[in-house]
């Protein structure tokens, strides 16, 4: 899945049609537990499943799956160039780096030629609105350009959790700066058959406001 709008890869082929991924070399960023990489072992692709939560691959090794995991920093992939023929991360690392042309350039460094790199990260809109399922999260709220991050601390005053805001154009330009072509914008439309509500997701927003962008790049 790309996002919690429920788009899935299977029918999207953002990465290439399904039947075409058998025997690729594919870096999932960002992995989280690795299900992207598990359903991509299953086409019979080559995923390596990469996260900097060791505590989160501890969780992929428990569900199971015969592909490498690695613990490392997006911004400085322990590959060497060349190496995958396609990259994806479906809401991992981009949104948590102050510096994403940083890792932007390293998977551009560790992709062939003609490959493709795949990323999804809630829609930049969604900044300007409250984070809320109902009503209340359909007004504006703030401003779409402050680009201030998102800072969760614990009681010491330590940021456990940062998020950071780029707008759309910030986004493309970042793509472009790190020597992608941009090939698609996708924002995947709310499906009817969706009805889960969490968090801020909810069919009423999304079907008013988009809530994932996802961004299809090249190396040329």
């Amino acid at each position: 899945m790309w996002g919690p709008e429920g788009l899935d890869e299977a029918e999207a082929e953002l990465l290439g049609p399904p039947e075409e991924l058998k025997g690729r070399d594919v870096l999932e960023i960002g992995a989280g537990a690795a299900q992207c990489s598990r359903w991509l072992a299953a086409q019979g692709a080559r995923p390596v499943a990469l996260d900097i939560s060791h505590r989160q691959l501890q969780h992929a090794l428990r569900i199971g799956g015969s592909f490498p995991l690695v613990c490392a920093d997006a911004g400085a992939l322990p590959f060497a160039d060349a190496s995958f023929d396609l990259a994806c991360s479906a809401y991992g690392a981009l949104p948590f780096v102050a510096e994403p042309v940083e890792v932007l350039r390293e998977v551009r460094r560790v992709l062939r030629r003609g490959g493709r790199f795949v990323f999804s990260v809630t829609h930049p809109i969604r900044w300007a609105f409250p984070d809320e399922p109902g009503p209340e999260g359909l007004s504006v709220s703030g401003s779409y350009f402050d680009r201030t991050p998102y800072v969760e601390q614990d009681e010491e005053g330590r940021a456990v959790y940062v998020e950071h805001h780029r707008t759309l154009g910030d986004r493309v330009r970042d793509v472009v700066a790190a020597g992608f072509r941009l090939v698609d914008l996708v924002e995947p439309e709310w499906p009817a058959w969706n009805t889960s509500e969490w968090g801020g997701w909810s069919p009423l927003r999304g079907n008013l406001i988009p809530g994932t962008a996802i961004f299809v790049c090249e190396r040329d």
